[in-house]
Formats: C-alpha cells, structure tokens, sequence
C-alpha cells in the first residue's frame, strides 16, 4: 500500500488527501496525519453508523467492515484504509430499506439503546458473510467482542439466527 504524501512547511505536518472506497464509491478525504479512519467516516462524510464509544478498540461500536473483515474504525489510521473496500452500516441497506440481518434486528427488537448496534451488525455481517449457517454458539463467539451495556444480548443473538435462517421458531429463547 503507498501511504500518501506529508507535506511539511516549517516543521509542521500538514493535511494529506487521499481516496476511501466507502459503501461503492470513491471519496476524496483531507485530513491531518495519524487521522484515525472513524473521525474521517463521521466527520469528513457525514456516515453515523460507526459510534466513538471507547477509542481503544474495547467496546466495538465504531466497527465497520474493510475488505470483507470487521474491524475497530477507532484505531485504525486513514492512512492504512486507502485502496481497500469499506462498507460502514450505512451501505447495508439495499435499494434503501434494510438489509436482512438489520430487518432482523429490528423483527427481534434487538436494539434499545443504540450504543452497540453498530458494532453487533457489522461484526454479525462479516462474520454471517464467511459462515452462513452458524450455531447459536458460534453467534455468540463472533459477537463476543462487542460490549452491550443495555443487555439485548439474547436478542442480538436471536436477531443473527433469524438473519442466518437458524433461528427455529418466532418464539424461541435463548
């Protein structure tokens, strides 16, 4: 990967350009060296999928989906997201309705205070793109990472089954 240019005048780092594929299409971004990719996503284009929860890669919220793997958008230098493929939560949605597992989510009323739904569809997505048909343990390793401080966490689960096609019957508990 070639790293943009840094543009120094009188000892300081000015902004470097470069260009994100988010969500299908190009951007061009400007942004201060060491830029972390989230603030670019939220502040440079307006996406508000990805939340700032924790800043330290801990929590999940700010998760997006680079080249098919979801990854913490927090700690991710711009730099390091030039010439990959990123799709945030925003560019789920098809023909701008939700996509299946969001319509999952909401079916199972998955979501209550919105701090974690980010990051749980988009590490459900990636995961659900590599292994179509998991178990319900499998569901909640893959979700493992990702902090819900509201506790829907049975409906998340629940909410992945019924988008992977697992889920065996509208009123099954965990």
């Amino acid at each position: 990967m070639v790293k943009p240019a840094r543009h120094e005048q009188k000892g300081q780092l000015m902004a470097n350009s470069i260009t994100l594929n988010v969500n299908g299409h190009d951007h061009q971004i400007t942004a201060e060296p060491g830029s972390m990719l989230l603030y670019a996503l939220r502040d440079n284009l307006g996406l508000h999928g990805p939340k700032f929860g924790c800043g330290l890669s801990e929590c999940g919220a700010c998760t997006i989906i680079l080249d098919g793997e979801a990854i913490h958008s927090c700690v991710t230098p711009l730099a390091a997201a030039e010439g990959h493929k990123i799709v945030t939560l925003e560019g789920l949605t098809v023909d701008g309705k939700p996509n299946p597992l969001q319509a999952a989510f909401i079916a199972e009323q998955a979501a209550q205070c919105g701090y974690c739904i980010n990051g749980m569809i988009m590490t459900a997505q990636a995961f659900l793109d590599k292994h179509p048909n998991p178990n319900r343990d499998d569901i909640k390793q893959a979700l493992n990472n990702n902090l819900c401080r509201c506790g829907t966490h049975m409906r998340i689960v629940r909410a992945v089954e019924r988008a992977a096609g697992t889920k065996t019957h509208a009123g099954a508990t965990p």
